[in-house]
């Protein structure tokens, strides 16, 4: 019966643990980089922060961060002139949620590309493991340089130095 308990007892507390766990990874990410209901200055200069920090967006590219700077921008000025999203036209609110979704996208995607992943390996003939740290997207480059290579020799070995030819030419 004691043995009944502990295993019950183990197992709430794991699936509760995990419920946790789930629970503060997600809040994280589904929350919009730019929410236009909330104050909108403190906003534009918490992203403005993130984007100096260097390591919130560091995989974001100058076009990208200049893209979002940009849409941010048409939406202070918008907010500004018009006193707030109440008071924006229909034409206005639209342009407004369009430049939204596209600094929102930009910062998503160049957040999940920032997010550094770290694996411990164990080199091979060794017992000893190692901790390499990468963002997503240097591990997307370098699988893609991986493939690559892998390419690039299997031609070379089916077709030579000298480069592949068809048969009775």
């Amino acid at each position: 019966m004691t043995k009944f308990l502990g295993i019950a007892l183990l197992l709430v507390v794991s699936v509760s643990a995990q419920a946790s766990i789930d629970s503060k990874s997600r809040s994280k990410q589904d929350k919009p980089a730019v929410d236009v209901a909330a104050p909108f200055a403190e906003q534009m200069r918490a992203i403005e922060l993130d984007l100096a920090d260097g390591e919130t967006y560091s995989e974001i590219s100058a076009e990208d961060k200049a893209a979002a700077m940009a849409a941010l921008q048409r939406i202070a000025q918008k907010l500004e002139s018009s006193g707030g999203v109440g008071n924006l036209t229909a034409s206005e609110k639209a342009a407004v949620f369009n430049d939204q979704e596209l600094a929102n996208n930009i910062l998503t995607k160049a957040g999940e590309d920032s997010l550094l992943v770290c694996k411990r390996e164990k080199k091979v003939g060794s017992h000893r493991t190692t901790t390499h740290c990468a963002t997503v997207a240097e591990r997307r480059r370098a699988a893609d340089r991986t493939q690559n290579a892998l390419r690039d020799n299997t031609v070379r070995f089916m077709c030579g130095t000298s480069g592949c030819s068809t048969m009775g030419n």
